[in-house]
C-alpha cells in the first residue's frame, strides 16, 4: 500500500466525502450484489447510518482527499463482538492493499474499543461459490468443509485477511443463495 494513503473517521460533515463513498458503494457491489445498495439515496443511507452511535465508519483517503474504499463497523454483543458491514474498495485501487488495510485498521479500532471478535457475512447470491445452488441442510459442515470459489467469491480475500469460516445460513437470499459467516479473533 502507498504511503500516502490514510484511515481516517469518517467526518460527519463531509457531505462530499460521504457522496464520494455512496456512488463507490452503488458500483462496488451492482455486478455483484445488484439489490445491496441499487441506487444513490439507498448508498447515502447507509453511509449516514454508519455515523450512528454503535458504528465506526473508516476511510481511506490519498493525499488529496479522494476516497479509496470505506469500511464500516457494527457494535454487537454488548461489545465483544463488530460486524464488518460494509467494505469496498474503489475499482481503480483494487490489489494495492487498501481492502487488507482497512480491514486491520477496523480490527485495531474495534480491539480498542473492548471487543474479541470481528465477523462479516458474505452472501453468494450469484452462484460463486460451491455452497450456491444446492441444499446444504443435509451435510452443511462437508458442504463448508470442501468450498471451492468458482467465481472469484470475496471469501477467498476474507481469508487472506485472517477471517475463518465459522458457519453458512442456507437460503439466507432465496433458495441456494447462502449467507457465509466469517470471523476472526480480535486481540
Amino acid at each position: 500500500m502507498n504511503a500516502e494513503i490514510r484511515m481516517i473517521h469518517l467526518p460527519v460533515d463531509n457531505q462530499a466525502m460521504m457522496q464520494q463513498i455512496a456512488v463507490l458503494l452503488v458500483d462496488s457491489f451492482r455486478d455483484n450484489y445488484p439489490e445491496a445498495w441499487p441506487d444513490l439515496q439507498s448508498a447515502l443511507e447507509e453511509v449516514r447510518a454508519s455515523l450512528l452511535p454503535g458504528r465506526l465508519s473508516r476511510v481511506a483517503v490519498n493525499d488529496r482527499g479522494m476516497v479509496l474504499g470505506w469500511a464500516g463497523g457494527i457494535r454487537q454483543y454488548d461489545g465483544n463482538v463488530w460486524e464488518l458491514h460494509p467494505l469496498m474498495v474503489h475499482p481503480q485501487y483494487r490489489y494495492r492493499g487498501i481492502g487488507k488495510a482497512l480491514v486491520a485498521d477496523l480490527k485495531e479500532q474495534v480491539r480498542q474499543r473492548g471487543a474479541l471478535t470481528l465477523w462479516v457475512g458474505t452472501d453468494d447470491e450469484m452462484g460463486m461459490t460451491t455452497l450456491s445452488g444446492v441444499d446444504l441442510y443435509g451435510d452443511v459442515l462437508g458442504h463448508i468443509a470442501h468450498i471451492r470459489n468458482l467465481k472469484g467469491h470475496p471469501y477467498a480475500f476474507y481469508q487472506k485477511v485472517g477471517f475463518v469460516i465459522v458457519g453458512v445460513m442456507p437460503d439466507a437470499n432465496g433458495p441456494g443463495k447462502p449467507d457465509i459467516y466469517m470471523a476472526m479473533p480480535v486481540g
